[in-house]
């Protein structure tokens, strides 16, 4: 089968066949009939006719219904098939994990918190959690089951499944998770961080256009996820949109949790804001602790998340003149807060070229704390999605990842 790149381009070596590239365009939400495939794709409508076809008979898409075009015959709409199937995700922090059910569609169901002790070790902690997404696959049949996705506090090889160097997770180094998940699950499985998470969960929920798109995490410590052409971008070694180890005038010699010093996230994270409060006297020990303060009018708190929200903005307005994106989503804890918010905005309009800015949007992820969650869902679905086209002979990009249909187009 001819492989064919969006808007006609000749595949390279590892490019996804023409059979994944119409599943992702069909699950991004950005084709629904094959005329807009034939266009996309810049393949000749018989091409892609074959083609759909041929997934319709393996059951990966499904065409129903119609919807009148300009001109012409109306188009039968074409949707991911198999809607029924699911994936269990979590979104894992220090203490708890957000837990829920994702379908293929993007919607979400039974999400909950619960307790998660990530200090306690992968195999310890992952044990415990699977029991509970045990509980969880059963209550909606364990047969539809098809994948397991992870959100991860610090950096992921995804190629390998491990987690690399982390500061925040003490024994996870190189502990294989996906590994230790498929064969738990016996079910595909997928792992991430939390921000690349973040930004597919965010962009699957976003309008189609918005195809360029910056979504930042702000917790205890800072990441951002960058969507090029409505595809999660990884860069050449999978660390694309680590902005959390800038370095900063205002951080100065502040030592930061990398080895260096003066880092974004030594004066722009929930870490950074709790050490400047407790050096002034405040009683705070966590980043939620700030915001409760904040949220309170407290003036010191007030004052060190609008700085915060500053030095945020400056670091983002530097890639926004570079990446030139069609929106800014803020996430995570501090993004809850509306001077950060506002001072990352004023930041970026003040620091911007016009163009950059005159049709940017710049928003908190209307997930909110479900964001991340899922993304993790939908890399697992995509995962299971990827083994069954290569079982039936196509293949997907390494370190891509398509970003499932939006729910509000």
């Amino acid at each position: 089968m001819t492989e064919i790149s969006a808007r006609g381009r000749r595949a390279g070596k590892g490019a996804p066949s023409l059979a994944a590239r119409i599943v992702e365009l069909i699950a991004s939400g950005q084709a629904t009939s094959r005329a807009e495939l034939a266009d996309l794709l810049g393949a000749a409508p018989s091409t892609i006719s074959l083609a759909v076809g041929q997934l319709v008979e393996r059951g990966l898409v499904a065409e129903e219904g119609t919807r009148s075009s300009t001109g012409g015959r109306p188009r039968k709409v074409l949707r991911l098939g198999s809607t029924d199937e699911f994936a269990l995700a979590a979104d894992l922090g220090g203490a708890h994990a957000r837990i829920g059910v994702v379908l293929p569609g993007g919607g979400l169901s039974e999400v909950t918190t619960v307790p998660f002790d990530i200090t306690a070790g992968p195999e310890t902690a992952l044990c415990d959690l699977a029991d509970t997404l045990d509980r969880l696959a059963e209550r909606h049949g364990t047969g539809r089951l098809r994948g397991v996705g992870l959100s991860l506090p610090g950096p992921v090889d995804v190629v390998s499944g491990t987690v690399v160097l982390p500061s925040r997770m003490p024994g996870w180094h190189s502990f294989p998770v996906t590994a230790w998940l498929a064969e738990r699950f016996g079910v595909p499985a997928a792992v991430d961080n939390d921000a690349n998470c973040m930004a597919v969960g965010e962009a699957g929920a976003r309008p189609a256009e918005h195809r360029q798109t910056i979504t930042v995490k702000i917790g205890s410590a800072i990441g951002a996820g960058v969507v090029v052409d409505g595809r999660l971008y990884r860069g050449a070694t999978g660390a694309a949109g680590d902005i959390t180890h800038i370095r900063i005038d205002a951080g100065a010699d502040i030592p930061c949790s990398c080895g260096n010093t003066g880092c974004l996230e030594t004066v722009a994270s929930g870490a950074a804001l709790v050490r400047v409060l407790r050096e002034r006297g405040a009683d705070v020990s966590r980043p939620e602790d700030v915001v409760a303060l904040a949220m309170d009018a407290d003036p010191e708190a007030t004052r060190a998340v609008r700085r915060a929200g500053d030095y945020l903005g400056q670091v983002l307005a530097a890639n926004v003149n570079f990446f030139n994106p069609d929106a800014v989503y803020l996430g995570g804890i501090l993004s809850t807060l509306e001077p950060f918010v506002a001072a990352v905005r004023s930041q970026l309009y003040e620091s911007c070229h016009p163009l950059m800015t005159k049709h940017l949007t710049i928003e908190r992820v209307s997930l909110g704390a479900d964001a991340g969650l899922a993304g993790a869902g939908r890399f697992a679905l995509q995962r299971a999605l990827a083994d069954t086209l290569r079982e039936a002979g196509g293949h997907t990009a390494p370190g891509r990842a398509p970003i499932a249909a939006p729910r509000n187009p």
